[in-house]
């Protein structure tokens, strides 16, 4: 007789694979002994069994980074504690380039590599063709050779997990499928199974394929969708002697390796074959989808181009199991915004072993711990706008995430798929004035405005360079119009609406009607969940304005800790548009419209008006340096107001020009210089955080203001051809002192500038050089910003 199934248990993991497996050992590990696993088959019958399990450490951020190297230390240790093999092999990875782009993308990662304390070396085409000799290297002009880098098997993987998990007290019920989540109140509190109901005060969702089911019986959302996923075995092949590294021929979207004598073929082709919902039912347990054999045949082309020994090789099967993948290609990982208790770990987009053992110890923390152990707000799962619920929208994205799996990584991107979600109330006015636009958070926000209409990806000086120059003057010399409507607005009203907002906010709230303030929002142990701004409206409302992709994340944790609060939160993002109006003009453009009492308001004051009959609050503030005001009205004034600015003489400009005046004013943003790993103290922004009051967080800004010091620096490059792209190396003495996090060119001070943290004594004024692309580039940092230090272009 299988065991029963317990009346309770603290925590519920939903699915059997390596995130299951591996987030149940964990909760073990950190106490939570009587946590259970239910696998509606058995474990690894889903995708993991038929992974190709790479295990490559280097990803695009420290913290990813160093997730992967926690699941090469784990699997390691889990060999030596239970016994149980893992099939760990550590031959290491070879990234060959046969076009300069690459060449340059593979230099760029091995820079990267060194940062974050991998040991990665380039290696010219001959050196490849030594460790790899059965590969065609004729047109190979370079390449990396990663020697951490290695394999493991993946069912003996979640054995040793389970041999561990099992000695600990956690337990795992095979032959168990979920049929139902019972909620209260927005809470978790049960799992209903065919063999009976387990109440439980958590829940963690690692279904794989089926999590967007499950996760829909929570009444959460869970945008992920299976496409199939191909690679070619053979039998063994001539030349081939125990284990060779990873081959990565990532220009013709391969992955190679050895496998029992033969080979290995795997791709990523450019655009995949998604599975619709439903297609997997519960009988699905290791198995495999049809070979699919005219959809891989380009990708033999290109492996009989590398690998010519190809050609008399004995085929032993083409592979093709089913992998998921989310909208923007990372993970999710953490707890839904619309259901307390219910933590997503899935999503894995092809990296679930390699990055398994990290995000699982990941997740068991942000159950037990209601964080995870560092940041890892790229793989945050409330971060996609609620239009990828749709299926129609997953089976036109997904394909291509699996396509860009390999693409080079040239700046400012942009999907081609599952476009134009989301349309601002100035949308046709952009089109109409050539707005070349980016997806934010399923938005269509202008880049730019006008040529080029489609630009030429580059790691050099970009084609839109000159027309986004011209927008950065316009807001220098006379005036410029930034559509802000993007950014999350949410309502906070009710009686205790600034009692509630001390709570959580760092700074003062105790502000007159009027008055706008900045904040950070901290967690206890004093680093960022998020910084915003805020208008008080009326004693007992206030609007806060947060970033585009933030507010349903932000909105969330807001609610979290109005318990006891006599507040209304309501996100009032699309009934509102905002219009940033900066620039010398912008004054004139004011009192020309017959807003003129807007000019006599002082920095950080809101005051309303009138501009073409409608309705409009205004805040004297800036995050481009210069003087103007955001301008918030109703999303059906948008257009009328719009039109009444740029008929004044105000011109449009784009996110690019926004963003290189940011860097230029040292402005810090979330998910470049702000996380959850740094606080105000090391942003230099602790000004921002009150000394006279309470609030979460305090206590350890105020620990942090004795022991911490800044780190966040603006760095001056003394070559105007240099073109930094932001996460490079920064050495100082010919060691790595920190990295950059954002880099533009500065129009207003003739140069490349970045920002970054850096770890060294003496900043202001240290000569250093930035490592972009292997090429070291030699720089100042300075504290101050790099435009307007004494800021008193935008205060006058």
């Amino acid at each position: 007789m299988p065991d029963s199934l317990p009346a309770h248990a603290p925590v519920v993991v939903i699915g059997g694979g390596i995130m299951g497996c591996s987030t149940l050992y964990h909760l073990a590990t950190m106490g939570v002994t009587d946590a259970i696993l239910l696998e509606r088959n058995r474990l690894t019958s889903g995708t993991t069994w038929h992974s190709a399990a790479q295990v490559r450490a280097l990803r695009q951020s420290r913290n990813l980074t160093r997730l992967i190297r926690y699941s090469v230390d784990l699997y390691a240790r889990l060999e030596r504690e239970t016994g149980q093999s893992v099939g760990w092999i550590q031959k290491g990875s070879l990234s060959i380039a046969t076009t300069p782009d690459r060449l340059t993308h593979i230099r760029r990662q091995a820079a990267l590599a060194r940062a974050y304390g991998i040991e990665a070396h380039e290696i010219g085409a001959g050196e490849a063709k030594a460790r790899w000799p059965l590969m065609n290297a004729g047109d190979v002009l370079g390449a990396v050779w990663s020697p951490e880098d290695g394999r493991v098997s993946p069912s003996d993987v979640c054995a040793a997990l389970g041999k561990a998990a099992r000695g600990l007290g956690a337990r795992f019920f095979e032959n168990c499928g979920v049929t139902g989540i019972l909620t209260e109140n927005g809470r978790i509190r049960g799992v209903e199974t065919a063999r009976g109901t387990v109440m439980c005060d958590a829940v963690a969702l690692c279904a794989g394929l089926w999590s967007r089911e499950v996760g829909a019986m929570a009444g959460a959302r869970v945008p992920l969708l299976a496409c199939e996923h191909f690679y070619l075995l053979t039998r063994p092949v001539e030349g081939i002697a125990g284990n060779l590294p990873t081959l990565s021929d990532h220009d013709r979207h391969l992955y190679i390796r050895d496998d029992s004598g033969g080979l290995l073929v795997g791709c990523f082709e450019p655009m995949g074959k998604p599975i619709p919902p439903g297609a997997l039912d519960e009988t699905f347990e290791f198995r495999l989808l049809p070979e699919g054999w005219d959809h891989f045949e380009p990708m033999m082309e290109n492996a009989l181009h590398r690998l010519p020994a190809l050609e008399t090789a004995e085929v032993r099967m083409l592979l093709n199991g089913p992998e998921s993948f989310t909208p923007d290609g990372m993970f999710m990982l953490g707890e839904t915004a619309e259901t307390r208790g219910l933590f997503l770990g899935c999503g894995m987009n092809s990296v679930g072993i390699a990055c398994g053992g990290g995000a699982g110890m990941n997740l068991a923390h942000a159950i037990v711990h209601g964080r995870t152990a560092y940041d890892l707000s790229e793989a945050e799962a409330n971060r996609f706008a609620p239009q990828f619920d749709s299926v129609v929208h997953l089976m036109a994205r997904a394909p291509e995430v699996l396509g860009r799996h390999y693409e080079i990584a040239y700046p400012g991107l942009q999907p081609a798929t599952a476009r134009n979600l989301r349309r601002l109330p100035l949308d046709a006015e952009h089109r109409a004035a050539g707005a070349q636009t980016g997806q934010v958070y399923g938005w269509e926000r202008p880049l730019w405005f006008g040529a080029p209409a489609e630009p030429e990806p580059s790691f050099g000086k970009p084609d839109w360079f000159e027309t986004v120059r011209s927008e950065v003057m316009a807001a220098h010399r006379k005036a410029a119009v930034f559509d802000g409507s993007p950014f999350g607005k949410i309502e906070v009203t009710g009686p205790d609406a600034e009692a509630f907002l001390q709570h959580v906010c760092a700074n003062d709230m105790d502000r007159p009607p009027g008055r706008a303030v900045y904040t950070p929002l901290l967690n206890e142990r004093g680093t960022y969940e998020s910084d915003i701004t805020a208008q008080r409206l009326a004693a007992d409302r206030y609007r806060l304005f947060t970033g585009a992709a933030a507010i349903r994340r932000d909105l969330a944790w807001l609610r979290r800790h109005a318990g006891g609060f006599d507040v209304i939160l309501a996100d009032a993002t699309e009934r509102t548009a905002v219009l940033g109006l900066m620039g010398p003009d912008a004054a004139r453009i004011a009192a020309e419209l017959g807003a003129d009492a807007l000019n006599a308001l002082g920095y950080f004051r809101t005051g309303t008006a009138q501009i073409a009959d409608c309705p409009v609050r205004a805040a004297r503030l800036s995050y481009v340096g210069e003087a103007g005001w955001e301008i918030t009205c109703r999303s059906e004034d948008a257009s009328a107001v719009y039109a009444a600015l740029t008929a004044a003489g105000a011109v449009p400009a784009g996110l690019y020009a926004q963003t290189s005046m940011r860097i230029e004013k040292g402005f810090a943003a979330m998910g470049h210089e702000l996380d959850g790993d740094i606080g105000p103290v090391e942003a230099g922004l602790d000004r921002f955080c009150s000394k006279r009051k309470p609030y979460i967080g305090s206590d350890a800004v105020a620990e942090r203001r004795k022991s911490g010091r800044r780190t966040l620096a603006t760095v001056l490059f003394d070559d105007p051809d240099a073109v930094p792209l932001g996460h490079e190396p920064v050495y100082s003495a010919g060691k790595i002192v920190g990295r950059s996090t954002s880099a533009a060119f500065g129009y207003r001070i003739g140069r490349p500038v970045a920002l970054g943290h850096v770890e060294a004594d003496g900043i202001d004024g240290r000569r250093v050089e930035v490592d972009i692309a292997g090429a070291r580039r030699a720089a100042r940092m300075q504290l101050a910003p790099a435009f307007n230090p004494s800021e008193k272009r935008m205060k006058r």
